[in-house]
């Protein structure tokens, strides 16, 4: 279980994971504002596959560590399933924060710009709020349902193809993470978010965490707290082979684990 690895190294790993997140999201929008000058749609397409395919790769390194989440609304849902505790979500939380923080700073450093430049992007209205719930949403019923129906080797690339996507069908270019909110606030480019308007887009994030308890609740009743235990990837520090997936999707470690499925995250 994620428990079993020293807490210091879960959170290094939420801080690194969050910051190559926020790096990628970031620095992906400038080059794509870089490379198609005037073209809204194609440096939204860029900045999307980039996000995708680099989040799949950051869930693989880092998940088998801390399950990868890079997002508070994952922690905390998780939390809610007992997957993690909620002291362990809580101190999740700033390591999530700073890590995209700095990934915003060490986006703007590496293509020239000033270290810290706020956003002036103003993103907020009602069309948002509701696209940022639905985002949300989606992404957690997508982690948690792979959890739960033992299927989170699916997961890095899941959550990847979900984000990518959901870049186009929200209207709010689906953050769907808090620390990444803030952190995009750092930076005034493609993906930026003006200040005034992170707080429309975290409450809805919010929103859409609750919501996801209940339907995840309502649609795999009955999953244990060891069931919920890994999130995004399962962990590899116990013995080769012990979390190894059958043909039929179970796992032939021990009994007691032979069906515990694992939970990404955005932004």
């Amino acid at each position: 279980m994620l428990s079993d690895v020293a807490l210091w190294r879960r959170l290094t790993a939420e801080f690194l994971g969050s910051a190559f997140l926020a790096a990628l999201v970031i620095g992906s929008g400038i080059a794509a504002q870089r490379l198609s000058p005037g073209d809204t749609g194609l440096e939204l397409l860029e900045n999307a596959a980039a996000t995708a395919a680099g989040l799949f790769a950051i869930i693989l390194m880092f998940g088998p560590i801390s399950g990868g989440h890079f997002n508070p609304v994952v922690s905390f849902v998780d939390a809610a399933f007992r997957g993690v505790s909620w002291r362990d979500a809580l101190a999740y939380l700033p390591a999530q924060v700073a890590g995209c923080v700095i990934g915003a700073i060490v986006a703007n450093l590496m293509f020239g710009l000033p270290a810290v430049s706020i956003s002036v992007k103003h993103r907020a209205s009602g069309s948002h709020f509701l696209a940022e719930i639905i985002a949300t949403l989606g992404l957690m019923l997508v982690i948690f349902a792979l959890a739960r129906s033992g299927r989170s080797v699916a997961t890095p690339a899941a959550v990847g193809a979900y984000i990518g996507a959901a870049y186009f069908f929200t209207s709010s270019a689906s953050f769907a993470n808090p620390a990444i909110t803030i952190g995009r606030m750092f930076s005034n480019t493609f993906a930026g978010i003006a200040p005034s308007s992170a707080p429309v887009y975290i409450g809805a994030q919010i929103v859409g965490g609750v919501l996801a308890i209940g339907l995840v609740r309502m649609l795999y009743p009955g999953k244990t707290p060891a069931e919920a235990a890994d999130v995004t990837v399962p962990p590899d520090h116990a013995a080769p082979g012990a979390d190894r997936l059958t043909g039929n999707g179970t796992r032939d470690g021990t009994a007691a684990r032979a069906s515990r499925p694992s939970g990404p995250t955005h932004g």
